[in-house]
């Protein structure tokens, strides 16, 4: 499930880039998550009743914020340390939550291909090539 060298490489190259533009990033990246689960919509209290995403949702922006940085910032500690660390109390309340939400390791993978598939839109026409589709 996790990154290959190749991804948490490209991750971290293109984090610089994101970071430039965090709210519309982070929006993309939740919109692909929604688009390639759609059933992982009723996992989010904030959007669930929606018909779509509320791009002003200060619940969802905030969200979808803190799980973009938590995702990128993970993949590049797994790249320079060969782990990720968090600190005990984060640990525990996050166990807590995905596990009251249902969160399986498939919703990993999910998260990780909206990731992917964000950075490919970012760095589509400067970096993006066959070889990086094809990790």
């Amino acid at each position: 499930m996790g990154f290959t060298k190749m991804q948490e490489g490209l991750v971290k190259e293109s984090w610089e880039v994101l970071k430039q533009d965090i709210p519309h990033f982070t929006l993309r990246f939740f919109s692909l998550i929604l688009e390639i689960a759609p059933g992982a919509k009723n996992m989010f209290s904030f959007v669930r009743e929606s018909e779509e995403i509320p791009q002003n949702n200060p619940k969802l922006k905030a969200h979808a914020i803190k799980v973009f940085k938590m995702t990128c910032e993970s993949a590049i500690q797994l790249r320079e340390k060969g782990e990720v660390v968090v600190a005990d109390t984060t640990l525990k309340y996050l166990s807590t939550v995905h596990v009251k939400s249902g969160v399986k390791d498939p919703h990993f993978e999910v998260v990780k291909e909206a990731l992917l598939r964000t950075i490919e839109e970012v760095i589509r026409e400067e970096k993006w090539n066959e070889e990086m589709n094809n990790t």
